[in-house]
């Protein structure tokens, strides 16, 4: 008999139990529920005004036809330039051939077996014919070579080489052409390689002053 009282109280322990698991989802679900509802009246709260909407999509419209037309003006711009500047490279390619020609033209007046014939002279017509066709046809597209002499040395269109030192001339100022440059339309080319004058040091003008008046040593 105790045996089997045992049996029932261990069985009415295990239902108490259950009844208590049981009961442990109902009351999340209960709770879940009661979160749910709230982030939907907060959603609710959250939500646009039709006004606040349209003001909305009139702002990503907007924004929407301002890329378009940055893209537009972008496309525009590549294929100017594309047309205007497409012989860039082609062009910057041909100065090679006036350079040649200078150095050719220099070769020749170099060379002492040459010097004073007739035959140089003529040599010599023919290389500026063809350099003045060149710079013609040059100038025909735009391509322009750059002034240089005597002007003040511009960043933008010249690259100083070395400094000549030289009091008749305002420091700064483009005293010597070592490779002349040129512009294709508003774009550079290549810069003009120059040398540019400087005020002589005080040093060497003392020692000129020493030179005429030796006493003075």
């Amino acid at each position: 008999m105790e045996k089997e009282e045992n049996q029932n109280n261990t069985s009415a322990d295990q239902n108490e139990d259950t009844v208590k698991e049981n009961e442990k989802p109902e009351e999340n679900l209960a709770e879940e529920n009661k979160q749910e509802i709230k982030q939907e009246a907060e959603e609710e709260v959250k939500e646009l005004t039709p006004e606040e909407k349209i003001a909305e999509l009139e702002d990503k419209l907007a924004r929407t036809f301002a890329e378009m037309e940055n893209q537009r003006r972008r496309f525009e711009k590549e294929k100017e330039d594309a047309f205007e500047y497409g012989g860039y490279s082609f062009a910057k390619e041909a100065l090679n051939l006036i350079d040649n020609l200078d150095r050719s033209k220099h070769v020749l007046e170099s060379d002492d077996k040459l010097k004073e014939t007739e035959a140089l002279k003529k040599t010599l017509e023919h290389l500026d014919i063809i350099k003045k066709d060149l710079i013609s046809i040059f100038e025909k597209n735009n391509i322009k070579p750059i002034d240089s002499l005597n002007k003040k040395l511009d960043p933008n269109f010249h690259q100083a080489m070395m400094e000549i030192e030289d009091d008749t001339k305002e420091p700064g100022t483009i005293i010597q052409e070592i490779q002349k440059g040129f512009t294709i339309k508003d774009r550079l080319l290549r810069p003009s390689l120059v040398g540019v004058s400087k005020k002589v040091t005080v040093k060497e003008e003392k020692t000129e002053e020493n030179q005429e008046n030796p006493e003075n040593k």
